[in-house]
């Protein structure tokens, strides 16, 4: 009996023929998955093979430079180190972020925010976990570079302000872009950790400011050393600024305001021009730009003084006396005086049952249009308001750019107040009286101002009428030099009032600086004559109104106003200032006032030099101050 093949066995036929299909189906399917890996996934497969081995390195582009009217530089950039991780590299973040904050002295929770903000972005892309790491916590880093996976040091450009508070309020400051702001179109491109403009010009001109990142490629072995630099792209640095400012007119009027509470504006009444905005107290915007502390950002929020707060365009005061000059101009217009007219001011007015005092006691006697600017009588205006009304009165104020925002180009522009009767009544449902009309007449009651509204306004006034929208933006240049953006001078409205008497409040104003008895001579200057108008705005009405100013205590004290322009015969620069609770305008913000007019004409500073300014009476129950 001959041997028979095992395929003649039934059993071990069917056994043979399952395993053969099984072992083809095996062979099918690897042969399927490779073709889907070699073929179909090539393309992705390689690039995360890349990303194993080569490194995407963002270069941070430097912000552009800004620039004043001169060319001279007011903001500018420094290198600073940062330190970054690349999360496709870490395994355990929890260990690592509790050894990075230890080496860099830093809270391990601020860490883990940026780490958990960074999620939604590509792993190989460095997300920043520290700025502006000071050398010796960097060194501590590097010496322990081995145990930390993904770290990286960056050099990136910090901004830098040489001048730390010089027109902070202005310039604005940078902070942490925030996961909102991530969301946001606006944003798009940019990466946790990354600084924006929050504030000022920084946040308004922040598409100009912001330059385009660059990239290294650079390849690494297991452990994350570079062995080789593949390609670089370098960045493109951010646009330059000019502005309409003056250096040093802006070191200027922030030295004169030193210690105090308040604003400055000048400006170019020919143009709009802004020439120096102060506004103090101020804030160091370089603490923001490397990232400001908790204990740092409390102290700013308590400060009762209020120093994020630009009161340039933001600080809304009585304008007090000099309002009188758009009193002085509504009524010659009106026709309701002439600059012969006389009021004889006996120091007070009785309108009803209450009595109107002038801040001069024994009164002023017979007194005429100049006089009444020169010395600032308050009779005077009481007695005019009464025939030309409160609507007439404000119709000029706002001819004169009060009542309304001005447009500037910060955000936060506050509009001041000034009244109609249309306006009280819709506001409280109740007549316009007389009473409130004498306390308009001298900037008191419901009005209110910016310092940059008395800026614009005085501008008017020494013009002949023409309001500028002031702005402080002279160009945009590229790196090549062409101009982006330009700004042109703009008119936005026109006090409707004959020359002469334009003519006739220019010379009140003259004489209020120059002529004996003026209120305005602490800002009188030799070789350029000054022409302005005192204020001083009452706070609260006190009891006993007769107590010295050192009895009083400051947050109850009168603030100090002074608005100016010169030269007087052929105006160039006006002046507003306001020094909240400095008391008397003449002799508080006169001063500030000079200082700035000093160093537009180049006169040599006369801080120190004995100027007379004359002795006034004691504060008025209306609410107006001596001057």
């Amino acid at each position: 009996m001959g041997l028979s093949s095992p395929t003649d066995i039934p059993g071990l036929r069917n056994r043979f023929l399952v395993c053969s299909l099984a072992a083809i189906a095996i062979f099918l399917l690897l042969m399927l998955r490779l073709w889907y890996l070699q073929v179909i996934s090539a393309d992705r497969y390689l690039t995360l093979s890349e990303k194993n081995r080569i490194r995407y390195i963002s270069i941070a582009a430097a912000r552009g430079p800004i620039f004043d009217r001169n060319g001279e530089l007011l903001v500018d950039n420094r290198p600073a180190f940062g330190v970054s991780v690349l999360r496709q590299e870490v395994e355990e973040i929890d260990p690592l972020l509790t050894q990075v904050g230890n080496l860099l002295e830093v809270d391990v929770e601020s860490l883990r925010a940026r780490w958990d903000a960074g999620q939604r972005f590509p792993r190989y892309r460095p997300l920043p976990l520290a700025e502006d790491v000071s050398r010796d916590a960097l060194d501590r880093v590097q010496e322990n570079s081995v145990d930390l996976p993904g770290m990286l040091i960056e050099v990136r450009p910090l901004r830098s302000y040489p001048y730390k508070e010089m027109a902070a309020h202005l310039l604005g400051y940078l902070g942490e872009i925030t996961e909102q702001e991530l969301q946001e179109e606006a944003f798009a491109g940019y990466r946790p950790g990354e600084f924006v403009g929050k504030s000022g010009l920084e946040k308004f001109l922040d598409p100009y400011l912001q330059g385009t990142e660059g990239e290294r490629r650079v390849e690494v072995d297991v452990r994350g050393r570079e062995l080789r630099l593949l390609k670089t792209q370098e960045p493109t640095p951010g646009n330059k600024v000019f502005l309409t400012l003056r250096r040093d007119m802006q070191l200027a009027a922030e030295k004169a305001l030193e210690g105090e509470a308040g604003a400055v504006v000048a400006l170019d009444v020919r143009t709009g021009e802004v020439l120096a905005m102060a506004s103090t107290p101020a804030f160091d915007p370089a603490a923001f730009a490397r990232g400001i502390t908790g204990q740092e950002w409390v102290k700013i929020l308590k400060n009762p003084r209020h120093p994020l707060t630009n009161k340039a365009i933001k600080g809304q005061y009585p304008p007090a006396s000099t309002f009188k000059i758009v009193t002085a101009l509504a009524a010659l217009k009106g026709g309701v005086v002439s600059p012969s007219t006389t009021v004889d001011c006996q120091g007070s007015v009785t309108l009803g049952n209450q009595e109107f005092r002038c801040w001069k006691k024994g009164g002023h006697g017979p007194t005429n249009l100049k006089k009444a600017l020169k010395e600032s009588c308050d009779v005077y205006f009481y007695m005019v308001s009464l025939d030309l009304g409160i609507d007439r009165l404000s119709a000029m104020a706002q001819d004169l750019g009060m009542g309304q925002p001005l447009g500037f180009l910060l955000d936060g522009e506050k509009g001041g107040l000034i009244p109609t009767r249309q306006w009280k009544r819709e506001r409280f449902h109740v007549p316009w009286y007389d009473g409130e009309t004498v306390i308009a007449s001298i900037g008191q009651g419901y009005v209110l101002a910016t310092p940059m509204q008395l800026a614009v306004m005085t501008a008017a006034i020494a013009n002949g009428g023409t309001v500028l929208r002031p702005h402080v933006l002279k160009k945009i240049e590229d790196l090549d030099g062409k101009i982006l953006r330009e700004t042109v001078p703009e008119v936005i409205g026109t006090a409707l009032a004959a020359e002469k008497d334009f003519r006739e409040v220019r010379r009140g104003l003259e004489a209020a600086v120059n002529e004996p008895g003026g209120t305005g001579q602490a800002s009188r200057l030799q070789g350029v004559r000054v022409a302005g108008k005192t204020g001083t705005a009452q706070v609260v009405r006190l009891k006993d109104d007769t107590n010295p100013d050192r009895e009083i205590p400051y947050r109850f004290r009168d603030h100090a106003l002074f608005v100016a322009y010169a030269p007087a015969e052929k105006p160039e620069i006006a002046v507003a200032v306001v020094v909240e609770h400095g008391s008397h305008g003449g002799s508080t913000a006169g001063p500030v006032a000079r200082v700035l007019f000093e160093s537009y004409f180049g006169i040599e500073n006369s801080a120190g030099k004995s100027i007379p300014v004359p002795e006034n009476g004691s504060s008025a129950v209306s609410g107006q101050g001596e001057e």
